[in-house]
């Protein structure tokens, strides 16, 4: 059984363990994002968990993949937890709407150490995330996974997703063929 976790002090040092064995919390940044992870926890913790909850979008803008800026959307990070840290869980959205920008692929976007894959977390951690995409008020959610991810597939289906489209990806993620699944709230 797992939970998702608000991000805190306490569970800083496993999930900072999980970053140091090589896991990425990204899956397009991928290690890159993992070294910006751990400088930004040497630096600042305080911060750094902050930054992870900004359900006001009060950060500045994000940086895509290809260096560019855009505004920043709601949304917050939930640690995906077992007793430590098993993977993390993200949220995004658009005030008054359920709709996306383009250069967002998709509301929720997850990430599970590979050492705990094959154990259900992750369709329980987005069952979970769920439930507080329906506290936001949304009328569905999107994820995109890419056709060659069966088991994010899985994931997606079994949480009721349904898909929507085939389509390619903004040039700023490398316009690769992805997929859109819809998961109605």
């Amino acid at each position: 059984m797992i939970e998702i976790v608000k991000p805190a002090f306490e569970h800083l040092p496993s999930y900072k363990a999980a970053l140091e064995r090589g896991w990425s919390p990204d899956n397009v940044r991928l290690l890159e994002a993992t070294r910006e992870q751990l400088a930004a926890i040497e630096r600042d913790p305080v911060a750094f968990l902050a930054d992870l909850d900004d359900p006001q979008a009060r950060g500045g803008p994000i940086t895509l993949p290809d260096g560019k800026k855009a505004p920043r959307l709601p949304g917050f990070r939930r640690w995906i937890w077992d007793g430590e840290a098993s993977g993390s869980i993200g949220f995004r959205w658009q005030k008054g709407t359920s709709d996306l920008p383009p250069h967002v692929l998709g509301h929720i976007g997850y990430a599970v150490v590979p050492w705990k894959r094959r154990r259900g977390y992750a369709t329980q951690a987005l069952r979970l995330m769920l439930e507080e995409a329906r506290a936001v008020g949304l009328a569905h959610v999107e994820i995109t996974a890419k056709p060659g991810n069966p088991a994010s597939h899985k994931v997606i289906l079994a949480n009721g997703g349904k898909l929507v489209e085939r389509f390619f990806e903004d040039a700023a993620y490398g316009g690769a063929e992805s997929l859109r699944f819809r998961i109605e709230l």
